[in-house]
Formats: structure tokens, sequence, C-alpha cells
């Protein structure tokens, strides 16, 4: 008897837990707001494909139109760069940064000038507008801002005090979603976005990367991004290949973010004396050369890159200098101020680097392409794990792990005898700087305010 009288009270504790809103409502708005980055990364990747389609039919042929590039991408970069500074500010680059920097900032509204929904929605915006205008930009560092903003929402509606968790569990939502690529989801948010990774925010980033996945699953089905390779290096054969797309890549990547590092330095010193008017400019000269080399690579250096890293892997060999020729529109697209990410492009010139190499040491092209995106990728990022797993996901290329693996270490090893800063992480400093400015800046017309009210009249 007095064991089941014990029982009635803890069965109704357990119910009134488990009905209880306090408990319910922070796990319901969490589920959807999973759900909502799996439906809208499915959405934005429809947008940015469509887009690109667009660019591509008006500036086809010989006439008159192929020489529209010169005009429409300029404007595009002007138009995106202006919304940007006015509209949407915070959206400039590729978004990673941004959440990152986030993820550093302790105060609500810090946070909410680099993450909100007005924000996500200025991004996808204007990344789809930059895609249409032909831009060497991608549309998963978007994703990964727009994700991170839809789950810090979601805390704020839901009562939930994990900020930092929610935006790690939001970042890699949004990279699972974008690629379909759930393992690289969870290591990207432990290697690059977490640096300081705490294990009690494995259930957030785990159920986050399940639910967009399931979203995105049952809008596209199962998928692999850059379709199915069975390419293996064969050993001894192949090893050279390896090791050399490993160093290159890798002194490649570290080369385009050092160059990124510095020209972004001298980009802000010099827009200090007229913001606006110099985003403008800027924009639209990089728009100009973004546009040049489209045309003088006969078109294939406009938009993400995809369609020429995927033939690629297949076997398609890509021109000598195509690695170059997408490394500098890239380069211009993202010291341009314009919204857009480095993954896909980056992934592209990595492929043509592998290809080049390829036919250079009479290897199959499609092995030396996955080479050279894994010793690129991890060189630009300087993160090895996300670079083998996301495109070890990317390609389906199990049988190639050890390779893929140690072109993306040798491509590490090398970025970081090249260049200390992680690309993203040096970024994001900017933006945690800012805010620390603003603060400060606030601080002091507030001591002033106060100040000016006690003085004697």
């Amino acid at each position: 008897m007095a064991r089941s009288a014990k029982r009635i009270p803890m069965l109704r504790r357990s119910r009134a837990i488990l009905t209880s809103r306090r408990v319910w409502q922070p796990r319901l708005v969490f589920w959807a707001g999973a759900l909502a980055i799996g439906l809208i990364s499915v959405l934005f990747a429809k947008l940015a494909d469509a887009a690109q389609h667009l660019f591509k039919l008006t500036t086809a042929g010989e006439g008159w139109n192929a020489w529209l590039p010169l005009v429409v991408t300029p404007a595009g970069f002007v138009a995106c760069a202006w919304a940007a500074f006015v509209l949407f500010p915070g959206s400039q680059g590729s978004g990673i940064p941004q959440a990152i920097a986030a993820r550093h900032l302790r105060e609500d509204a810090e946070r909410s000038r680099l993450l909100s929904l007005r924000l996500a929605a200025g991004k996808i915006l204007l990344t789809v507008v930059g895609l249409f205008c032909g831009a060497s930009i991608g549309r998963e560092g978007p994703t990964v801002q727009v994700g991170a903003s839809i789950m810090l929402q979601a805390a704020r509606w839901g009562g939930m005090a994990q900020a930092r968790g929610l935006i790690l569990a939001g970042s890699a939502a949004g990279i699972a979603a974008a690629f379909n690529t759930p393992l690289a989801g969870i290591v990207f948010a432990i290697e690059e976005m977490g640096r300081s990774y705490q294990a009690r925010t494995n259930g957030l980033v785990l159920s986050a990367v399940i639910l967009a996945g399931l979203a995105s699953l049952g809008l596209v089905g199962n998928y692999t991004y850059f379709g199915v390779t069975d390419v293996t290096a064969a050993f001894p054969g192949d090893w050279p290949l390896v090791i050399v797309c490993g160093v290159l890549g890798g002194a490649l990547g570290a080369s385009f973010s050092t160059l990124a590092l510095k020209a972004s330095r001298r980009v802000r010193r010099w827009l200090t004396p007229s913001p606006l008017k110099r985003t403008l400019l800027l924009a639209g000269g990089c728009g100009l050369g973004v546009a040049v080399i489209g045309l003088l690579s006969g078109g294939l250096t406009f938009g993400t890159g995809y369609e020429q890293a995927c033939g690629a892997i297949e076997g398609a060999p890509l021109p000598w200098l195509f690695f170059v020729e997408k490394l500098a529109a890239g380069l211009l697209s993202m010291i341009s101020g314009i919204p857009g990410g480095i993954f896909a492009p980056s992934l592209a010139v990595g492929a043509g680097l592998g290809s080049s190499l390829g036919l250079l040491f009479g290897s199959n092209i499609g092995l030396a392409a996955v080479l050279g995106m894994a010793g690129y990728f991890a060189g630009v990022v300087q993160a090895p794990m996300t670079a083998f797993v996301i495109i070890l996901e990317m390609t389906g290329n199990h049988d190639n792990v050890i390779a893929l693996m140690f072109a993306s270490m040798l491509g590490y090893g090398t970025a970081r005898i090249i260049s200390r800063e992680p690309l993203y992480h040096a970024l994001s400093r900017v933006f945690a700087a800012d805010a620390l400015r603003r603060r400060r800046a606030e601080a002091a017309a507030t001591q002033h305010a106060q100040d000016a009210s006690r003085a004697p009249n």
C-alpha cells in the first residue's frame, strides 16, 4: 500500500511535466524551426538554380546578348551592394562569419544585428539576385546564416536560453540541408563553427540536422549533390597525384584566404571616408571584372561552378586555366560586398585544379577532381574533417576515404604554413569588433547624456 501511495504522486508529477506548456513549447518551437530550415533551404536552392539558368538563357548565343554581362553583372553588383548596405546591413559576404561572431556576442540586441528573420530574407533575396547577374558565389554559406537566424528566433519565441547552442544547431542544419550532407553538417558545427564545442549541444545539433534533413528529403528526396563516383586512388600508382593535389590545393587555398583577408582590410580602410559611395564604386568595379573574366572563359566562371565541377568529377576535363579564372572571379565577388558564399565556387576551383593536374599526370580526371576539391577546400577553410566529409557525402566516393583524408590533411597542413589565420574566423572578428565599437559608442553617448543632465543650468 505504501509503495502504491508513493507511485501516485510520482505519476501525477510525470503527467504534469508531460502536459506542461513550459516543457513542450520550447521543444515544439525548436522542432518547427529545424523543419523550417530544411524547407527554406530547399526553396533557396530552387531559386538559386532558376536564377543561374535564367542568366545563362539571357546571355546565351553569339549576338549582342553575349555581351550583356558587361552591363548586367556590374549593375547587379551595385544593386546588391546598395541593398545590403542600406536595407539589410549585416547580410554582406558569406554569412558564416556572422554566425560565428554571433556565438561570441553576449547581448541579444547585438546578435540581432547579425542574425534575424529580416536579414535571412534579405540574404536569400540578394544571393539569388547576385546569381541572376552572374556573380561567382554560392548559397551554402548564406544558408548557414539563414539557419542560424531561424533558430535564434525560435529561441526567442520558445523562451530558450541556449542561444549559442541554438546558433550552432541552426548553422549545422543549414549546411546539412543545403548539400544533403547530414554528417558534414555535424562535423562543420564541431570543427568550424564551434572551436570550443560543448558536449551538451550534441542533442540540439543532432535534432536540428535530423529534422532539417527530413524536411529536405520530403521535398526533393535523397540525392547526392555531385552524383555518385566510384573512382579510387590505386596504391602506389595514384598516390603522387594525391600528394600533389593536397599540397598544391592547400597552397592555392591558403593564397586565396590570404588575398581575401588582406583585400578586405584594405577595402575597409578605403571605404571609411565615404562608405556608401565607395561601396557602390567597389561593387561596380568588381562586377565588371567578374563579367570580363566570364567572357574570357566562355561563360564558365559565372555562377556557382556546379556544372563545371560535376562534369570534371564525371571525367570531362576542364580548360587548363579554369581554376585560376574561377579563383579570380570568386575573389572579386567576395570583396565586392555583395551577399554570397564561397563554398560551391571553392569546390569548382578545386575540381579545376585537380582536372589540370590529372591531365598533367595522365590520371583519371574524376579522381583528380575529387582530390583537388579536398586539398583546395581544406586550404581555404582550414577545416580538414569538414572538407573530406562533405566531399565524401557529395560524391558518394566511399571507397576513396583514405585518399580524401590524406589530401585534406595535406591541404590543411600546407595552408597552416602559409596562413595561420582561418578565413571565416578572421572575418568573424571584424563583425565582433564592430559590435564592440557600437556598444562602447552607445555607452559613451549614454554617459554623456547623463553628465549633461546633471550639469547645473
